[in-house]
């Protein structure tokens, strides 16, 4: 926290100096102060892992070793250029690597982000040596490693199938049965993209979801299941979202009891006084427990939640937008500081102030489901829903009041009295924006997705971003402008950087795949340019994607 890149030098050369004489405990407390030292000063990145990678030949335990790998790790996503050179460290740590999970875990990286290196031929040396020298579980980890290989780079395909015939004859089964399916993978170039350079899962939640919304309506049985409509992720985004695990996720299973749109009112109301739903799983959950939500159909996107108050206002209100099929969905979560106030019918007020978009004024609203009482510290939920006919998607700003009715009630026994006020809060500006119809999806082979949309519609623009000083945060800029997907890794961008390409993938409101192409290039005089180029299946689709950069 205190350091300065001018005497980090001096500092890497104390360290090791007491390292040997303080526990392991203070040893990973050093480690990750290391790692976001590191982070902070990217251009010391070759001091640091040269210090890591020497610390991890100390014998002190796995917790101890784990804490220098989770940092090369660390190191390697948040700076790209320092990728090769982690990668060859982390190849002599496996050299000698005692405990079982670090190999395997060491191995998979090197699978996953060695064949995209500049030289990939000379990490199979070290992955084979786990072949003949480790544990099943290793050998079983350096076959699945080495079959990436094959298949991101067709020059070694050939070599590389030679080590994995070896591996037949191996004595565990797993380490055989793997060697024999990658075999078979490799010959056929379709299975190669479907089961191994196809890193995309299923959101597990919204398939069972939509499975079980299926079987419970006889009227959509004239038609197969369409899978098309479960969003896409990466592994590693679906592993994401399993681990935070909270309450809200854990009742929110989907049943074959198909939700009910006969349900009184009073529970509609019921519900959404609850506490504010955590997570696309759970907003779908609570919103199929209100009936006037739960015949809008399936949540295509939603959006991440925006603070429309200040932090230390008596009233906290965040909102996330939810694009249905025919619909937007406004949820506001609000929380009442005041221990000595109860609001009652708590609604939003919405009037739409700018737009640019023609088809705004085909926006209609429908209904309010107001929270019938907001007490103090218990968070509840107001619905604002929209119509949008025939799928419409403009985008808008829109002005938001919270109007409600304003009891004094007693902060010992909360009891509120008979009368009260009537009273309303100005809350921020909500916007309506192109990334909330666009859903990310992950695809393996860009090339050939873009290819494979074609250019019958593509749509190229030309941009100068003058609000930003460099590539890297145009980049950022541009990701979370469009709503969609980094494909191959070009969300990574170097350092000062003078030129980058970026490559986007996703799915527009209604199905519209989307794929994006973006060079962008920098000069001290006229700061970023940007040329996009969108591709879809519809014309209206790629002019409004192309056309979203502010």
């Amino acid at each position: 926290q205190t350091g300065n890149e001018a005497s980090v030098d001096r500092l890497m050369k104390q360290i090791p100096s007491f390292m040997s004489e303080i526990s392991v405990e203070f040893k990973i407390i050093v480690i990750d102060a290391v790692r976001s030292l590191c982070l902070k000063f990217p251009s010391k990145q070759t001091l640091m892992l040269n210090f890591l990678s020497s610390e991890v030949r100390d014998n002190d335990g796995y917790e101890y070793k784990r804490a220098i790998i989770e940092a090369i790790f660390d190191i390697m996503y948040h700076i790209p250029e320092s990728k090769e050179y982690a990668l060859s460290h982390l190849c002599e740590i496996i050299e000698d690597c005692e405990f079982t999970k670090l190999a395997v875990r060491i191995l998979h990286l090197l699978g996953s982000e060695g064949p995209k290196s500049a030289t990939p031929s000379k990490f199979i040396r070290h992955i084979y040596n786990r072949v003949i020298l480790e544990n099943a579980t290793v050998r079983a980890a350096a076959v699945s490693a080495l079959a990436r290989f094959a298949v991101h780079n067709v020059e070694l395909r050939e070599r590389i199938k030679v080590l994995l015939t070896r591996c037949l004859d191996d004595s565990e089964d797993e380490v055989r049965d793997r060697s024999a399916m990658f075999l078979r993978i490799l010959e056929n170039e379709q299975l190669c993209r479907q089961y191994i350079a196809n890193e995309t899962v299923f959101t597990w939640a919204s398939l069972e979801r939509n499975l079980v919304i299926y079987l419970n309506d006889p009227a959509q049985h004239t038609a197969p299941f369409d899978i098309s409509a479960t969003p896409i992720v990466t592994q590693a985004e679906e592993a994401a979202a399993r681990s935070p695990r909270t309450a809200a996720a854990d009742i929110t299973s989907p049943t074959l009891q198909a939700p009910s749109a006969s349900a009184s009112g009073a529970g509609a109301s019921s519900s959404a006084g609850r506490a504010a739903p955590s997570g696309p799983e759970a907003h779908t959950a609570a919103m199929e427990r209100i009936p006037e939500l739960a015949v809008l159909g399936n949540i295509f996107k939603s959006s991440n939640p925006v603070q429309l108050t200040e932090s230390e206002t008596e009233y906290g209100v965040t909102c996330i937008k939810h694009v249905f099929p025919q619909h937007v969905v406004f949820q506001f979560n609000c929380k009442n500081t005041l221990n000595d106030m109860v609001l009652e019918n708590v609604t939003v007020e919405m009037a739409i102030v700018t737009s640019d978009d023609e088809d705004t004024e085909l926006l209609r609203p429908e209904r309010v489901i107001p929270i019938q009482s907001l007490v103090h510290d218990i968070p509840g939920v107001v619905y604002v829903v929209y119509g949008r006919p025939n799928g419409i998607s403009p985008t808008a700003t829109f002005s938001t009041t919270m109007k409600f009715i304003a009891k004094e009630c007693d902060p010992s026994t909360g009891e509120a009295e008979e009368e009260g006020v009537e009273d309303e809060y100005p809350l921020e500006d909500i916007d309506l924006v192109r990334a909330d119809y666009m859903l990310p999806t992950f695809v393996a082979d860009f090339t050939r997705v873009w290819d494979e949309v074609g250019s019958a519609y593509e749509v190229v623009e030309t941009y100068s971003l003058t609000n930003v000083a460099s590539i890297k945060a145009a980049v950022s800029n541009t990701i979370e402008c469009l709503g969609m997907s980094p494909a191959e890794s070009t969300n990574a961008v170097k350092d000062q950087a003078a030129t980058h390409g970026l490559l986007l993938a996703g799915t527009y409101a209604g199905g519209v795949p989307v794929v994006a192409r973006c060079r962008f290039a920098f000069s001290p005089a006229s700061g970023v340019t940007m040329e996009l180029s969108v591709r879809s299946d519809s014309a209206a689709v790629s002019e409004k994607v192309a056309n979203a950069i502010s």
